[in-house]
């Protein structure tokens, strides 16, 4: 594909999939091989081809898994921000040993940590949108290892070309890519004479996706099908359009079920919910589980086919447990999706995602917790540190590691309470301010990804407070809801 048309078809798709603006600001994930080299200058190239004005901010995550290769990528993008002109982010984080401690694969854990370091740039440069290089080949890749490993419906549909960077963020990651093929991408840097790295790891057949890469689908090609990529890419369109068809009716649905719903449970009508075709039963469970905003769940298939047993099972009083502390129940013609009420929602679902900037909502412990986002003058810092609240607390932002969540108290916390020498655990610092007993089971902790920074209402941590030299500032507050003073 001459480039030239690469980059008529891009603008094309943009449009029509409604990716972003052409005025956006956008952080580009740069790795400093082909692919991100291609989206780069492609997404440059539209300003000057395409009377776009897109605000292109470069970002690179050095894994510090390939020795000096790896600190050669990183000079290398930079070099090439700088020669388009682009403000940029390199940034250095070990992987392995942090892998090991949270008994993740390296590829699992490098991956997270490549979108948390995606999500700090977008918040710090007022960007919606950041942009990844991914393309049809991996698309194929990816459906052929679903199939693999076992998947349904969802898993069939590929690599979405837009979704959210994680649960509950307003930052959209977007593929423009998706549509192009490896070949096009390499004739594009070819043409405009476009250098990049390459990465020999991907030349090893493990993990298992290089397998699929190097070793199973060029098998395939040769002794089976030469089109078994389009074939793939051919299967996900159709598993789009049967998903979006399912949400669609589902949604259409699931208010027509709903008996009652507060927040620690959820009554459908279980006669009228078995009538439904099985497959839109299935998005009808998922979505009442969905509706309790409990975060990431390990749902499995198993899980949703043994709420739609119970759907199915004429008899009264049975129960399905689920992962997060959910219990499924059917009491005549009653499907019950409840949480204890005897807990805190917060200590069922151990973590919830907190919104930067936004409102998120603890309704269980009657509070909302509201994030802003704040550029501060020398003055403004100063007056801050000397006016603490209760209920509001300012913290510097670029100390913290995103992203936020809140929690109950667990066993071992530790914090350094500021303004106090040292650090201890929390039940400590809640014995020592007298904090009654009731409530101490009910505290709220909200932490980054190094552990807490305020008990809520309580007391910041030290290593977040405002310093001369923040310029940045993360404010804070905790209000009670609306109907519980």
């Amino acid at each position: 594909m001459p480039s030239a048309s690469l980059i008529k078809t891009l603008v094309e798709q943009i449009a029509e999939e409604d990716l972003f603006r052409r005025d956006e600001t956008i952080v580009v994930g740069v790795s400093g091989g082909a692919d991100s080299m291609a989206l780069l200058h492609a997404l440059s190239a539209l300003n000057d081809e395409a009377d776009f004005s897109l605000k292109l901010h470069v970002a690179h995550l050095n894994h510090q898994l390939r020795g000096a290769e790896a600190e050669k990528d990183a000079a290398f993008v930079q070099g090439a921000a700088d020669s388009l002109g682009l403000s940029s982010t390199i940034e250095s984080r070990e992987i392995s040993e942090s892998a090991r401690q949270q008994g993740k694969t390296v590829e699992e854990y490098a991956r997270q940590q490549r979108y948390l370091f995606m999500e700090r740039e977008c918040i710090k440069a007022s960007a919606m949108v950041v942009a990844m290089a991914h393309h049809a080949d991996d698309d194929a890749e990816t459906i052929l290892h679903r199939v693999l490993r076992g998947t349904g419906v969802r898993g069939l549909a590929g690599i979405p070309r837009w979704r959210a960077i994680s649960p509950f963020s307003e930052v959209q990651v977007v593929r423009p890519f998706l549509r192009f093929t490896k070949r096009a991408i390499l004739e594009f840097l070819g043409e405009r004479g476009i250098p990049h790295r390459e990465d020999r790891s991907n030349e090893v057949n493990e993990p298992m996706r290089n397998r699929i890469r190097n070793v199973i689908l060029p098998l395939i090609e040769e002794q089976a099908n030469p089109q078994v990529r389009e074939a793939l890419l051919r299967l996900a369109e159709q598993a789009k359009w049967i998903e979006e068809y399912l949400s669609q009716t589902a949604q259409r649905t699931f208010e027509t079920l709903i008996v009652s719903h507060t927040d620690q449970q959820l009554i459908l009508n279980a006669g009228s919910l078995v009538r439904k075709n099985r497959i839109i039963q299935t998005e009808l469970v998922r979505r009442s589980i969905e509706s309790f905003e409990m975060g990431q769940q390990e749902i499995g298939f198993a899980h949703l086919k043994a709420v739609l047993d119970l759907v199915a099972d004429p008899g009264s009083g049975k129960q399905v447990h689920l992962p997060g502390g959910m219990s499924v129940s059917k009491m005549y013609d009653r499907l019950v999706f409840s949480l204890p009420t005897d807990e805190p929602r917060e200590a069922i679902a151990s973590e919830i995602a907190v919104h930067v900037p936004g409102t998120t909502h603890l309704p269980v412990r009657r509070i909302e917790i509201e994030c802003e986002l704040v550029d501060a003058a020398p003055a403004d810092v100063a007056r801050w540190r000397n006016q603490p609240q209760k209920n509001e607390e300012c913290v510097d932002f670029d100390s913290i590691h995103l992203p936020l969540v809140v929690r109950p108290r667990r066993s071992g916390d530790r914090f350094s309470p500021l303004g106090a020498p040292g650090s201890k655990k929390v039940s400590e610092f809640l014995i020592d301010t007298k904090v009654d007993p009731a409530e101490r089971g009910r505290v709220a902790v909200l932490c980054d990804q190094l552990g807490p920074i305020w008990i809520v209402g309580h007391r910041l941590d030290e290593r977040v407070k405002l310093t001369l030299q923040t310029r940045k500032v993360l404010r804070l507050r905790a209000r009670q809801l609306e109907g519980e003073r």
